[in-house]
């Protein structure tokens, strides 16, 4: 049975990284590809865990050398995918996961066309700034300068949803989580033919409903509050501040961190 190559993108704060373990504990036989990366490790992160952790020098050595399935700049940093990760699911037979920015993810599609790709919205940019402080406060760092740079770049990411065959907005986890299920099993069955254990035919209509043709209605408030819909066509993010209170309040239904 071929494996096959699911990407996953979204800014920074969206919860993707949330998504892909929970959906590991629940579908077997996805293996998730360890991105390379130089910049520092944050809070409880572990070299080989997160991330594999490495210097500037060495990340560059390894471009020149071919190492890379795809690789790009990201605020300063540089993030990567080795080739061996993609070799490796295939000689098992399983699945990968890239859980890649949107350079990354072109440079992968321009290569390997037949892979299928996510893109995960938070809803709206109130929701994203809580997030991004609240991952600021459990690393004790809080630069609200930094989490503004990270809302202006999501809504230039979230411009390329397009190019994304599958799109999910996480504004509550359990079912961001069941529709990202879904998009795996349903892939499995249209392209390997391999079954569907528990309610067949929801999960089939769950994944159809977040194809990107089918997703216009529900992504439209989305791409209105980060500026991409406007009658004017400039941005209009909307950065009004909360109260502590309203942080803490959005924190307790919202589990996302990456």
């Amino acid at each position: 049975m071929a494996g096959i190559l699911f990407i996953i993108s979204a800014p920074s704060g969206s919860g993707k990284s949330t998504l892909v373990s929970e959906l590991r504990k629940q579908v077997s036989g996805v293996d998730f590809a360890v991105s390379w990366t130089t910049r520092t490790p944050r809070g409880s992160e572990q070299n080989g865990r997160e991330y594999n952790f490495t210097t500037r020098e060495e990340f560059l050595r390894m471009i020149e050398d071919g190492v890379f399935l795809e690789y790009a700049e990201v605020f300063g940093s540089y993030y990567g995918t080795a080739r061996q990760s993609l070799e490796e699911a295939r000689s098992a037979g399983h699945d990968l996961l890239l859980d890649i920015d949107v350079q990354g993810a072109a440079q992968v599609r321009a290569k390997l066309a037949e892979s299928v790709g996510i893109f995960v919205m938070p809803p709206n940019p109130k929701v994203l700034r809580t997030r991004l402080r609240n991952r600021s406060r459990a690393e004790g760092i809080v630069n609200d300068e930094e989490v503004y740079r990270r809302l202006n770049a999501a809504s230039k990411e979230i411009e390329n949803y397009r190019e994304y065959g599958y799109i999910l907005v996480n504004d509550l986890l359990d079912r961001a989580v069941a529709q990202l299920e879904a998009i795996v099993l349903a892939e499995r069955f249209y392209r390997n033919g391999e079954s569907i254990a528990y309610r067949s035919r929801r999960v089939l209509e769950v994944a159809a409903a977040c194809l990107q043709i089918n997703s216009q209605e529900r992504l439209k408030p989305v791409l209105e509050a980060f500026g991409i819909l406007t009658s004017t066509g400039q941005q209009q993010l909307n950065f009004e501040e909360d109260s502590e209170e309203e942080d803490s309040e959005i924190d307790k239904k919202d589990s996302n961190d990456d």
